[in-house]
């Protein structure tokens, strides 16, 4: 619809009550009454403490804390209000909102450190006062937060915040759109109905609509809808913008909802590309300074493992070539990041004429192929330890997915054909030990469950990651010999 004839259709549009819905202003006010709560508690904290520690304060000295107080809470409601601490969804939710509440006041008392040290003002201000009121403060906060909170929940049940919210549209997109709506909880809307100009009474979720398009004008006119979110398929672009030209033309928020495709990643963040709004269905794991740090710990712990443990390589070196003939170290295939092939070292376990690089075969309890060192060197995980080299060399990580051969089946079915999403545990390195390996799941995986244990493990690792984590898997890496009973 051209522009000229909108402003047309405007014009003759009878004038409504543009007033506030009763959920709107309710839930501004109890935002607003949050953010006075909050700015009050500073502030009265800092002047409660000048009272008590301040005897031995001169005059410019109080004036500094208090001035200090007052900036301090104007900073922090800054801060809060642009991390969304007063969002709507942040009035009901506790746990997660929190720690975002706190992590604020840690980086404004970080702020004011900084600013106190550029300026050379830190001398003006009592350490034993800081100390005390940021820590005062964090407390504060999170008590009236939490308060708050369960005032706000239990407000909520009566419907006082809730939004009047039409929706437009018919078919499968509507009908998920309306199951989601009225099976979350933590939503704070009621729907007032359903309105579509090519109504289907056949779905049963659906129900009946209350009319088409000119009803839901009507309706909005009549005041009695806050909001209306759109549920046609973004494939009829003509059909949507006519409906949302329509409705631009009302004071009330108008919401489109994700096409069918939406649904299935409902649960994934979007991000903007300029004004351009995607969905970011995966990231990639593992980047950024996360890799950066995750580098230097496989190059620093590595290394001083081949230095440490260099003596018990040769002494295994030397204890191979003793028992049978044939090299120390054996190399094969194995699908490394992003499923490119890279050679991994091992200490050789079988006899030179068992050993396989192509169609390789799980070894197995009594396996006839396994030497007398290697059966030890096998229970024990330590004719692994040459892919230190791997790890130093950047092809792997010391904690990560276990490397598999391209060749390696569950039983008469390759890995990569038992589970679909197998590949996605190369988005990393692989390691020389790994989240599944601690909990139990090594050895041969001669079955579709044993795969799919040690695929969940992996992934979970991947989504989990941390330097921490990697440092739990490493301590426990060491016990993994003495208590394993999986090992081949």
């Amino acid at each position: 619809m051209p522009r000229d004839q909108i402003a047309d259709k405007a014009e003759k549009m009878p004038v409504r009550n543009r007033h506030m819905s009763n959920a709107a202003m309710i839930t501004d006010l109890a935002s607003l009454g949050l953010k006075f709560t909050e700015c009050a508690i500073i502030v009265v904290l800092g002047v409660l403490l000048v009272a008590w520690l301040g005897d031995d304060f001169g005059p410019s000295m109080v004036d500094d804390h208090y001035r200090l107080t007052g900036f301090a809470a104007l900073l922090y409601l800054t801060l809060a209000s642009a991390v969304g601490a007063y969002d709507v969804e942040a009035l009901f939710v506790t746990r997660r909102r929190i720690r975002l509440l706190l992590r604020t006041w840690g980086i404004t008392a970080l702020f004011l450190v900084m600013l106190g040290f550029v300026l050379k003002a830190s001398a003006q201000i009592s350490r034993e006062w800081a100390l005390i009121w940021f820590f005062s403060c964090a407390v504060g906060l999170w008590l009236a937060r939490i308060a708050f909170t369960a005032i706000f929940n239990r407000s909520r049940a009566t419907g006082v915040f809730d939004v009047r919210t039409a929706v437009f549209g018919g078919g499968e997109q509507a009908a998920r759109l309306l199951n989601y709506l009225r099976g979350n909880r933590d939503l704070t809307l009621s729907i007032v109905g359903r309105y579509d100009d090519r109504d289907d009474e056949r779905d049963a979720r659906l129900g009946k609509s209350k009319g088409g398009l000119t009803a839901l004008l009507n309706a909005i006119r009549r005041s009695e809808v806050d909001q209306v979110i759109v549920a046609l398929p973004w494939a009829s672009e003509s059909r949507v913008q006519d409906v949302v030209q329509q409705l631009a033309l009302t004071p009330v928020r108008i919401r489109l909802a994700p096409d069918l495709v939406g649904f299935a990643f409902m649960d994934k963040p979007f991000a903007l590309l300029g004004n351009l709004p995607v969905l970011t269905l995966f990231d990639r794991p593992i980047s950024g300074l996360d890799q950066s740090l995750k580098w230097v710990e496989d190059q620093v712990l590595g290394w001083a493992l081949v230095i440490l443990l260099s003596p018990l390589l040769l002494a295994i070196a030397i204890a191979i070539k003793l028992d049978s003939r044939g090299p120390v170290l054996f190399k094969q295939s194995r699908e490394g990041f992003n499923d490119r092939q890279f050679q991994i070292w091992k200490f050789r376990s079988m006899y030179v004429e068992e050993c396989e690089d192509a169609d390789i075969r799980q070894a197995v309890a009594q396996d006839p192929r396994v030497t007398r060192v290697g059966a030890f060197l096998r229970r024990t995980s330590l004719d692994e330890l040459p892919q230190l080299f791997n790890v130093t060399a950047g092809e792997m990580s010391l904690v990560g997915p276990r490397p598999h051969a391209p060749s390696t089946r569950a039983g008469p079915r390759l890995f990569r054909d038992v589970v679909s999403s197998y590949a996605a545990r190369h988005r990393v390195k692989p390691g020389l030990t790994g989240w599944a390996q601690v909990n139990g799941w090594r050895g041969p995986t001669d079955t579709d469950d044993k795969l799919i244990k040690r695929l969940e493990h992996d992934l979970y690792y991947i989504e989990n990651w941390s330097i921490g984590f990697d440092i739990v898997i490493l301590f426990r890496t060491l016990l993994t010999p003495i208590t394993a009973r999986n090992a081949l």
